[in-house]
């Protein structure tokens, strides 16, 4: 563990370096650098771009099955895709994953199935399921409470000397919120390795950034706290992958947590419930932001590197197409679950009163008297 003055002195470099004030930017709107992307690999690249393409197509379609009454209200992710993609790119499979409602992307990428995704937004308990091999957590609808789960998670790397970072997917509305603000200083007290994403998407809801905070910037909270703030261009892949990965690399070398705010914008509602015409011009705010899609940038790089063709494109859109419809023909030919499953999963050991429900409902459902 590095001395407390010089950790002092080194977060703070980093600090500066970085500026808490100013985006970093590596992949302009028009496709071309304003940094070296040397570390990142064109096999890197073409999958990001493979996965962003996926991903918007996917929520496409989950709003559409959201329209038709398939399946619940669901929570759109467009124009977020490169923060979420690139940023789980940049992790391990030992590491610990907490997402919002709203971070399918990222899951999906980490081998969250997109049929489970689909089956979270229809109440069912497989949807909450990690894969395999990993440790991605439920999706947390509470706003904040699974930040202080992260840092849970990294102090118990911490102890069982696990090479492990947590990271905590989050929206702006969450840092108005008392348990980021706990987690934030629980982590920079005992220096874990933890990662606080902050997709900043300009709005909680229908609460515009500006009304929600006195400060310009999240990422100038880390300043608080004495751990390093990093604000990035979240519609810029290069830019979000390389901070997460430098982000990571810090935790597991003992200088702690990163607070990264990656600023972005939903071009869609909050959820399927929400009408954003009724507090912003959708139209107006929509046409800026996709000069700042983050998808055609990312092709407009790749085919100036001839890394990408139309073929390649057309390709990949059959491929999009056919996993996205495999994925609903698989979550919607599932069979719907056995009611008495709402007794489950409750207690531990079924207390006495429960028991007395279930049987109730038994009887019920075979047509006995009650």
């Amino acid at each position: 563990m590095l001395a407390e003055h010089d950790r002092a002195e080194r977060l703070m470099a980093i600090a500066k370096a970085e500026g808490l004030y100013e985006e970093i930017h590596l992949l302009t709107e028009d496709g071309t650098l304003a940094g070296s992307v040397d570390d990142i690999s064109p096999e890197v690249m073409v999958a990001m771009y493979r996965h962003m393409v996926f991903a918007r197509a996917f929520d496409r379609k989950a709003i559409a099955l959201q329209r038709q009454g398939r399946i619940g209200t669901y929570a759109p992710f467009e124009g977020q895709e490169a923060a979420q993609v690139a940023s789980a790119m940049a992790l391990a499979p030992e590491d610990f994953v907490f997402p919002s409602y709203r971070d399918h992307a990222a899951t999906m990428v980490l081998g969250q199935s997109p049929a489970n995704v689909l089956l979270y937004w229809s109440g069912r308990v497989e949807g909450i399921r990690s894969p395999e091999g990993r440790h991605i957590l439920p999706p947390s609808v509470p706003i904040a409470t699974h930040v202080l789960h992260a840092v849970g998670a990294a102090w118990a790397s911490r102890h069982r000397k696990e090479q492990a970072v947590s990271i905590a997917y989050f929206g702006d509305g969450a840092t108005s919120e008392g348990d980021f603000h706990e987690a934030l200083n629980f982590a920079g007290v005992f220096h874990l390795p933890v990662i606080f994403f902050c997709q900043n998407n300009g709005y909680a809801i229908s609460v515009p950034f500006s009304r929600q905070s006195a400060s310009r910037t999240i990422a100038q909270r880390a300043i608080a706290y004495d751990i390093v703030g990093v604000r990035v261009d979240g519609n810029d892949a290069f830019a979000v992958y390389r901070a997460v990965k430098e982000a990571r690399a810090r935790a597991l070398n003992g200088l702690g947590p990163t607070l990264i705010e990656a600023v972005t914008f939903r071009m869609g509602a909050h959820t399927t419930a929400d009408d954003p015409t009724r507090y912003r011009d959708q139209k107006a705010v929509v046409e800026a932001w996709q000069k700042r899609d983050p998808i055609a940038r990312l092709r407009l790089y790749l085919e100036s590197q001839r890394l990408w063709s139309d073929a390649d494109e057309a390709k990949l859109q059959e491929e999009v197409r056919a996993r996205v419809e495999a994925a609903v023909d698989e979550a919607l030919s599932i069979a719907p679950p056995d009611m008495e499953m709402m007794f489950d999963h409750v207690y531990a050991e079924e207390p006495w009163h429960l028991a007395a429900e279930r049987e109730e409902y038994r009887r019920s459902r075979e047509g006995v008297s009650v």
